[in-house]
């Protein structure tokens, strides 16, 4: 008798042992259900609470209807310095090839030039001019001009897209760009050295306290940014009010130097709670990025030194280098050398993309 009871007490243990998994699995399947439903309700907008984060990459199950294409206008601020012009050139032979690769949603491209002049490459790459800052304004800081530009070329220009890409003539498109952006959420990527809850004094001269936390401003500066032309629209003006005030503040030019406008463009999308979809996979900086994989764009604003062992001398000038800067007055030439073995395929690819452009842009050595 004993040992039945015991067999039947064990049994029974087992059964609301099995019962209570049972239950503890079914709560915890539910649980991830029903905060997948509301994950993706907040990404498509149907239901967002104020205290949900939506600085997310888009996961890959969130997929739009068939055949649903957002394409956006890339817009390019540039000046007519021979520098800015061969960058120009190169972006735009790219743009050309990418918008026809499978998957790419890239629409128009124009070039919005603030120098307030037309130029010698009106023909060859879509041009908007627009008017520079009032001489001396922006005090030897040209990017100054870049907001100024995007809020004359947004009232005067027909933008045939709903969205933007605010690119740079040192961007090259290395894979089909789609839209990263989703409805009111911007895409932007993240600079590491934008940080300004590092910055919080200097921030909330411009960014005040019933704004809201400091945290609350994205690390990003406006390119690469994917955005609605109408929130954009509303930015522009804010961005270019605040980068001339951070200018004008002695201890925000010193301490954010020649990132000042980026961080004046993500003041301004704070004050008008817009909030970006942060994507690292949107672009890669060589040489720091040693691999394009899936990335969007190659950003070649550092200077690549190497050794010819394929050692990176940064800061240091190398036997074999790729720097933007060695050609402040004129083109590179055509078929430049590429890096030695050992450099990193980042690296690589943008030479050989520099080199195939050069070749084939008409009257290339005579810019």
């Amino acid at each position: 008798m004993i040992g039945r009871k015991s067999m039947g007490r064990a049994s029974l243990f087992l059964v609301l042992l099995a019962l209570g998994f049972f239950f503890a699995t079914y709560n915890l399947i539910t649980m991830i259900i029903q905060n997948r439903a509301i994950s993706l309700g907040k990404l498509d907008g149907s239901s967002f609470s104020t205290s949900s984060d939506p600085i997310t990459q888009m996961p890959e199950n969130v997929k739009r209807p068939e055949n649903a294409r957002r394409p956006f206008h890339v817009a390019l601020t540039a000046t007519d310095a021979p520098y800015s012009k061969w960058q120009c050139r190169i972006m735009y032979y790219w743009y050309k090839k990418a918008k026809e690769m499978p998957g790419s949603e890239l629409g128009g491209f124009t070039r919005v030039l603030h120098s307030g002049n037309p130029d010698n490459l009106m023909d060859e790459i879509p041009t908007f001019v627009v008017n520079p800052l009032p001489e001396g304004l922006d005090r030897g800081y040209i990017v100054l001009n870049r907001p100024w530009a995007f809020v004359q070329w947004l009232e005067k220009a027909t933008i045939d897209e709903e969205y933007v890409l605010m690119a740079e003539p040192d961007h090259i498109l290395v894979n089909p760009l789609p839209n990263l952006a989703h409805g009111e959420y911007p895409a932007a990527f993240p600079f590491f050295y934008i940080k300004p809850d590092q910055n919080e004094k200097i921030i909330r001269k411009f960014y005040p306290e019933e704004k809201g936390p400091v945290t609350d401003i994205d690390p990003i500066g406006n390119s690469p940014v994917i955005i609605k032309k109408t929130l954009l629209e509303k930015i522009a003006p804010t961005w270019m009010n605040v980068s001339l005030k951070m200018k004008d503040d002695p201890e925000a030019d010193k301490t954010f130097g020649w990132v000042l406008e980026m961080y004046a463009y993500a003041v301004a999308s704070a004050m008008h709670g817009v909030k970006h979809i942060l994507r690292k996979d949107f672009m890669i900086q060589p040489p720091w990025d040693l691999e394009v994989g899936k990335t969007f764009i190659i950003h070649y604003t550092y200077g690549c030194d190497y050794s010819l062992k394929g050692e990176l001398t940064y800061g240091k000038i190398g036997e074999w280098r790729f720097d933007k800067r060695s050609y402040l007055h004129g083109p590179p030439p055509r078929n430049l050398p590429l890096p030695p073995p050992g450099v990193p395929e980042s690296v690589v690819t943008l030479v050989k993309m520099v080199n195939e452009a050069t070749a084939n842009i008409p009257g290339w050595d005579t810019e």
